[in-house]
């Protein structure tokens, strides 16, 4: 694996290329990176993407939906509030209909 630096900067640019009103999990941008188990590095790199302000780091979720990052987001609930205002549904800190929302980097580049 590359250094952190420039896997980080990997990461944001596959964040980036996520569409409006869809979502993907952490996992699935480690997989794609050939880095499978990294999930929790790639957490880490959105967690640093505040830095660039082109990475849209709310619209990746953990691996059933859940709005995990939140905590890194000013403000209490603005996670929800970018993703709802793409017209994302989220209930109970989860993205609902996940499954027809969830966009997989391996599959769809």
């Amino acid at each position: 694996m590359k250094t952190s630096d420039g896997f980080f900067t990997q990461v944001h640019e596959v964040a980036k290329l996520i569409p409006y009103g869809r979502v993907t999990s952490y996992g699935a941008i480690a997989r794609y990176l050939g880095a499978a188990g990294s999930a929790r590095m790639v957490g880490w790199a959105m967690n640093a993407s505040s830095k660039d302000g082109d990475v849209p780091a709310h619209r990746v979720v953990n691996r059933i939906g859940l709005l995990s990052g939140k905590h890194h987001f000013d403000g209490t609930n603005l996670m929800q509030q970018l993703l709802e205002s793409e017209g994302v549904k989220v209930k109970e800190h989860k993205v609902q209909s996940f499954e027809s929302l969830f966009w997989d980097p391996t599959k769809e580049l």
